[in-house]
């Protein structure tokens, strides 16, 4: 499973959408040499979704095509709640879930700004005048 991980990070890592379409073509016929038919149908059908972040400026495509930040928050949320172990009922888990949101909310860690608009606004602005 870790080669096919690799074959769809490699697919990602490509310069362009058609370098990445290309590559996904190349994914596809190793997986079905490999016998692995329905993973290349399953890349064969949403390629296409995938490949959506090309659509926006370079800048970008990382902190699209990724959930990092996400991810640091549920590892966030999962090291508070086992320091407490046990919770007597949901509700108290629940309550300790929102109070690190709420502080992650709150603090500088939830103001960052994710990714830069300003080269967003230009993509725009270069495309209406285009059109």
């Amino acid at each position: 499973m870790k080669l096919v991980s690799k074959m769809l990070k490699a697919i990602h890592a490509q310069e362009s959408k058609q370098a990445a379409r290309e590559k996904a073509r190349l994914v596809m016929a190793e997986l079905k040499e490999m016998k692995l038919q329905e993973a290349a149908k399953k890349i064969e059908a949403g390629i296409e979704e995938t490949l959506t972040y090309f659509e926006f400026p370079a800048e970008h495509w990382t902190r699209i095509r990724t959930n990092n930040v996400i991810e640091r928050l549920n590892r966030e949320i999962r090291r508070r709640t086992r320091v407490v172990g046990a919770f007597p009922d949901g509700n108290s888990a629940l309550m300790l879930v929102c109070a690190r949101l709420r502080h992650v909310a709150g603090t500088q860690w939830g103001n960052k700004k994710y990714m830069n608009m300003r080269h967003l606004d230009a993509a725009l602005e270069d495309a209406s005048l285009a059109g």
